[in-house]
């Protein structure tokens, strides 16, 4: 009698199930992907599941940390490059672009997930923390380059970002993306002193 032992998955079963829920959530809609899909992917029981996450309202909060943290580990990568505010907001600029062609192909996870999640909550207070760090970030960054109206400047590079990845989701990435730079820039230039 032949037996064959599962394949052994390397990385923690928290990881693999967040990485498992990252994928299927952002590529599928965090409706259309069930609790058991999750688990088969990530090759982790039920009990491990639950244990890790205490439910697939968890582990979507899960999700949106780590996509929140990405987007706050850029900005400080971003920050190591040059301490610069215009720089640093033409390095935002490039990395918005950036990300509109090479990772997030299919929409901004948060706007993905405000969708899915139409009530106030604890998904909703989380995308809430996550769109107010980046819109002060850019206040302050804009702020920082002396431009004038910080608080314009930020409200609209939030609202272009918004568009461009949604645009270039339904339009092409490579249509949108050069599109949002080349924006970005302008309003930047516009509100220069």
């Amino acid at each position: 009698m032949t037996t064959t032992t599962p394949a052994v998955r390397p990385g923690s079963a928290r990881q693999r199930l967040l990485d498992a829920a990252t994928d299927l959530f952002y590529r599928e809609g965090i409706h259309s992907v069930g609790v058991d899909r999750i688990i088969e992917t990530a090759g982790v029981t039920r009990a491990t599941m639950y244990k890790q996450f205490a439910g697939k309202e968890g582990l979507v909060l899960a999700y949106l940390h780590g996509e929140d943290e990405g987007l706050r580990g850029l900005f400080a990568q971003a920050t190591q490059a040059s301490d610069d505010p215009a720089v640093l907001l033409d390095l935002v600029v490039d990395g918005i672009a950036h990300d509109i062609r090479d990772r997030h192909t299919r929409g901004c996870p948060f706007i993905n997930a405000a969708a899915e999640y139409p009530d106030q909550g604890p998904v909703r207070d989380l995308i809430a923390t996550h769109r107010e760090w980046f819109r002060e970030t850019l206040r302050q960054l804009a702020e920082a380059a002396r431009l004038r109206d910080p608080d314009a400047v930020a409200a609209s590079l939030v609202l272009l970002r918004d568009a461009a990845l949604v645009g270039g989701y339904l339009d092409g990435q490579d249509r949108v993306a050069p599109a949002f730079a080349r924006t970005a820039r302008d309003l930047i230039a516009a509100h220069r002193a």
